[in-house]
C-alpha cells in the first residue's frame, strides 16, 4: 500500500519513468487515490535581528512581529504577510522564494499550482504538509512577483533565522535559486549547488538545494533532477537517526 501511494504521487508529479525497475511491477489500481479515505544580485550576508527588536520567544510572537513589519517598502503593497505554515516541531523546513498573488491573498505559503506540486513532491517521500514547516525568504509579496531585492532579503532573513532557531529543523529543503543563494549566502548557480554538501550559516543543519515547483511546472524535464534531490534529502535525514 505504501509503495502504491508513493508511485501514485510520482505519477502525479509527472515522473513515473523515474520509478526503480523493481517497483514498476506494482501496478496502481484503477481509481486509486490515497487522499480519499478508504480510507539577481547575490544575496547579502545573514543579518541579525532588526534594530530595536529583540528575538521572539515563540512562533506566535514572531508571527505578530512579522505581521507588523515595516522594515522595507513591501509593507505598502502587501495584502498581508505570509509567515509560514506547518508543524512548529518539524524535522523538515521547506523554504521558497517569496509569496505570489495567491499567497498574498490567502496568507499561506505555496498555494496554487506550485503549491499543489510541492504537496505531491512531499508525499512522494512520505511527508504531509502538516508534518513539515513551509516558509519563504520574503514574508511579503514583491510587486508583480519580481525577484526580491538584496535589502529586502537582508531584512527578512532575520525573521527566517529566528524561525529556524525556534523550530530547530533537522534538514532544510531550499526550493529554487533565490532561496538557495539566500540561505547559503552565495551567488553560485543553482545547478552547481545541487548535490553538494551545504549547511545553513553557522549551524550544522544540512541544506538540500532543488528546483522551485513553479520552475518545474515550466520545465517538466527537470523533474527527474528534483526527484534525485528529494531522494538525497531523505538519505541525509535517515543518516541522522
Amino acid at each position: 500500500m505504501e509503495e502504491q501511494r508513493r508511485l501514485y504521487y510520482l505519477e502525479k508529479m509527472g515522473i513515473q519513468a523515474w520509478v526503480p525497475r523493481t517497483a514498476q511491477s506494482e501496478a496502481i489500481p484503477a481509481g486509486y487515490d490515497p487522499d480519499i479515505p478508504a480510507e539577481q544580485a547575490a544575496p547579502p550576508a545573514h543579518s541579525s535581528v532588526p534594530a530595536g527588536a529583540g528575538p521572539a520567544t515563540g512562533l506566535d510572537e514572531l508571527r505578530n512581529v512579522v505581521a507588523a513589519c515595516t522594515l522595507c517598502a513591501l509593507h505598502r503593497t502587501r495584502t498581508q504577510t505570509v509567515f509560514g505554515s506547518g508543524s512548529p516541531r518539524a524535522d523538515w523546513l521547506v523554504v521558497g522564494e517569496a509569496p505570489g498573488f495567491e499567497e498574498d491573498r490567502q496568507g499561506q505559503p505555496f498555494v496554487g499550482r506550485a503549491g499543489q506540486l510541492l504537496t505531491k513532491m512531499l508525499r512522494a517521500i512520505d511527508l504531509e504538509r502538516e508534518e513539515v514547516f513551509i516558509a519563504n525568504i520574503l514574508k511579503c509579496r514583491p510587486p508583480d512577483n519580481r525577484d526580491p531585492q538584496p535589502q529586502e532579503i537582508g531584512h527578512c532573513l532575520s525573521y527566517l533565522r529566528q524561525q529556524i532557531e525556534l523550530i530547530q529543523p533537522k534538514i532544510i529543503l531550499a526550493m529554487g535559486r533565490i532561496a538557495a543563494q539566500s540561505l547559503l549566502d552565495t551567488n553560485v548557480a543553482i545547478g552547481r549547488l545541487r548535490g553538494t554538501e551545504q549547511y545553513f550559516a553557522d549551524t550544522r543543519i544540512p541544506v538540500v538545494v532543488t528546483y522551485h515547483p513553479a520552475y518545474l511546472l515550466r520545465s517538466p524535464q527537470q523533474k527527474r533532477k528534483a526527484w534525485e534531490d528529494l531522494q538525497r534529502a531523505v538519505r541525509i535525514r535517515e543518516s541522522q537517526e
